[in-house]
């Protein structure tokens, strides 16, 4: 194996503060004393054939993660702080950098043939406008490093595109797999265009992201970024092959959601040329909050106003998955692991779930964890300067938004 010294890297990671998790997400060769560590045997569970019966599974990074929950936060109970808003609206800070990057997105996928742009940029038309939580992210902490004065460089700003590239091509591809039919109000690529050019569109978007990576011309945030597309793959496997209880579904949450945010965020620290303890804690706000966006998801699916959400309730339980609140029930209800083992396939298995779920506290157990993420990561920026205050807002709105 050929090994490369990133000097970056190599001091960010070598703070006892860096976990397991963080050598998962940033895992792709790069040697800084990640290869010679040993993952935890997974203790997670997946079936051996469609729900039939629980086996171990040991090769799986993110799904056994029993002895890290401490990490993402389980056990704690929040500390109530994220209900004092800082008066500063994140968005508005960097309302600017993301209205260029509307623009820059569409030049981006101007290609021909016609159809492939028009797939392409169907959702990034839809979402032209919105509040845009990933690049704001990425730009708040830009304007946040020491070593950038409060300014965006260009890189970074490329790295946003690429990120946003990344994020809508895995929707594309998880509406086909999940033959979704809305999204926000709107009908699904698949649904406007056929399964086959919405795969061919989140193609494109892939390809032209790993291009734009290339053309950054640095190889830490290559290896980087190019990590999180194998992450989506393998976490999307693990949602198809479901079982792993919490530590699987929580193992999944960072391959799918908090990986993307987590790698993207630690690479504008590397570009932006920032001291180590930026680089690792920009890292850990992004794992965090990401953490804590997932999870609101998942409850707003048992809770969110259809008409906000732009979709009916219970659509994780009609597609066979297991999330926060059906797991938590289990620990006190362990009916339901029988229910998640067949995917909630038998009759009136779905009404029988929420039966449970609503018999118990799961619901709020998962709004508490999803506010100790969110709380970690405004922790984790406490000593910065430039948007702190921004970046720590940013928290609270994930955990109270309503879609």
């Amino acid at each position: 194996m050929i090994v490369r010294s990133f000097p970056k890297l190599n001091t960010a990671l070598a703070s006892p503060l860096i976990s397991p998790l963080v050598q998962t997400g940033i895992k792709t060769g790069i040697k800084s004393g990640i290869n010679e560590a040993k993952f935890p045997t997974s203790s997670a569970l997946l079936p051996e054939q469609d729900g039939q019966v629980d086996v171990p599974i040991n090769d799986i990074e993110g799904a056994g993660l029993r002895d890290q929950l401490v990490d993402w936060g389980i056990g704690l109970q929040p500390k109530g702080t994220l209900g004092e808003g800082t008066g500063v609206n994140p968005f508005t800070n960097v309302k600017e950098e993301i209205s260029n990057l509307d623009s820059e997105m569409l030049r981006l996928i101007d290609t021909k043939p016609s159809a492939l742009k028009e797939a392409a940029g169907y959702f990034w038309g839809l979402r032209s406008g919105g509040k845009k939580i990933r690049p704001a992210v990425l730009f708040l902490i830009s304007k946040s490093l020491p070593s950038t004065g409060a300014t965006v460089l260009p890189t970074q700003r490329r790295l946003a595109c690429i990120t946003e590239m990344i994020h809508t091509a895995s929707l594309f591809h998880d509406d086909v797999i999940d033959k979704g039919e809305i999204r926000r109000g709107n009908k699904t690529a698949n649904e406007m265009f056929g399964n086959k050019m919405a795969i061919l569109g989140g193609d494109f978007l892939l390809a032209k992201a790993s291009v734009s990576l290339a053309r950054l011309r640095n190889l830490e945030v290559t290896e980087l970024m190019s990590g999180v597309i194998e992450h989506l793959v393998r976490g999307e496997v693990m949602q198809i092959k479901g079982g792993g209880g919490l530590d699987g579904y929580l193992g999944k949450n960072f391959f799918k959601t908090s990986s993307l945010i987590a790698n993207s965020a630690m690479s504008t620290a590397i570009l932006g040329d920032a001291p180590a303890e930026y680089v690792r804690e920009s890292y850990l706000y992004g794992k965090y909050l990401g953490n804590a966006f997932q999870l609101v998801d998942d409850v707003l699916d048992f809770e969110g106003n259809v008409e906000v959400l732009g979709k009916e309730r219970y659509g994780d339980l009609r597609s066979g998955l297991a999330t926060g609140p059906a797991l938590f029930a289990e620990e006190t209800r362990p009916e339901m692991r029988e229910l998640r083992l067949r995917k909630f396939r038998g009759g009136g298995d779905i009404q029988r779930a929420l039966d449970i779920i609503y018999s118990t506290d799961a619901i709020e157990r998962t709004k508490d964890l999803a506010r100790v993420n969110a709380e970690m990561a405004r922790d984790v920026v406490e000593g910065w300067g430039g948007e702190r205050d921004a970046l720590r807002e940013l928290c609270r709105i994930v955990v109270d938004r309503e879609k």
